[in-house]
């Protein structure tokens, strides 16, 4: 018997969705960043086994936006949940259900999908803390299944999946079992730069950055030619960004290479251009042209 179908992953922002998945994958492909609203856009990977392939759908953490880039991404990951064969609901130890959690769970009370409660970051928390939360969320909500997990350490990621197999449908095998992911090269390598730029930026300037792959191609010499316009809403955003004498975008630009030269196996020649785009993500033309598209 054949198992097959799609799952998703949901949550407030920053409870580990993104680590999970790459954890379930074994690989790097979904953005990974101790801020908020990093995932902007659902992508499609695909876990195959010997009886069952798992489609599983990143989306973006549900949270009260505050543009147009925030309203697109809280749209994504609400019309998820009404297209799958599986939810897994992330949250952390909490000893109440918070206002984020009880917002995104009200949602999923009259949802026909199986809903499994997968409570993340066991092993930053106390026993009795996970189990007082696992005792709260039990009783706020009906869960089909409740997991403890440590998505960073592995903690039970095994027995997660063998329950999501368990709870598929039988179906077919949709993707190639060699194909992983059903993103672009191109969106990988953006999302590359991206994560580095969260990373070594102050809080409030990531979330006003996009990367635009400009052009991506290989040369004569198998080396890959990478050309990037890193946008961004303020001109002190510029140069916080650029930093002393180019030392903060020289550091972007360093540690996303290696990453990248890792995903795509090949040495990479990145060059990134900052520009200022006051307010993108309120620019339904700049969403557009990012690849920010609602579905219809």
């Amino acid at each position: 018997m054949y198992k097959s179908g799609f799952v998703t992953i949901i949550g407030r922002p920053n409870v580990g969705k993104s680590t999970l998945l790459n954890n379930l994958m074994g690989e790097k492909l979904s953005i990974v960043s101790s801020k908020p609203q990093t995932t902007r856009n659902n992508i499609q990977t695909i876990l195959t086994g010997e009886n069952y392939q798992i489609v599983f759908v990143d989306t973006p953490g549900i949270h009260k936006p505050r543009h147009k880039l925030g309203e697109y991404m809280v749209k994504l990951a609400q019309d998820s949940i009404k297209e799958v064969d599986l939810i897994l609901f992330l949250a952390t130890p909490d000893t109440e259900v918070g206002r984020g959690d009880a917002f995104i769970l009200d949602q999923l009370k009259d949802c026909k999908t199986p809903v499994f409660m997968v409570l993340n970051k066991i092993d930053e928390n106390t026993q009795e803390n996970v189990a007082k939360a696992l005792q709260c969320y039990s009783k706020y909500f009906d869960f089909k299944e409740i997991i403890p997990i440590s998505a960073l350490k592995g903690k039970n990621i095994d027995i997660l999946k063998e329950l999501m197999i368990k709870y598929l449908p039988e179906g077919p095998q949709y993707y190639p079992e060699d194909m992983v992911t059903d993103v672009q090269e191109r969106f990988i390598v953006s999302e590359i730069i991206r994560e580095k730029t969260l990373r070594l930026l102050s809080e409030e300037v990531p979330h006003g950055i996009a990367v635009d792959i400009i052009s991506m191609k290989k040369n004569e010499k198998g080396i890959y030619d990478i050309e990037v316009d890193m946008l961004c809403e303020k001109d002190s955003h510029k140069g916080i960004i650029i930093g002393k004498e180019g030392s903060t975008l020289k550091k972007i630009g360093q540690y996303a290479r290696e990453d990248i030269e890792k995903f795509l196996n090949s040495k990479v020649n990145l060059k990134i251009w900052v520009k200022v785009r006051k307010e993108w993500r309120d620019n339904p033309t700049y969403l557009r042209e990012l690849g920010y598209k609602s579905k219809k």
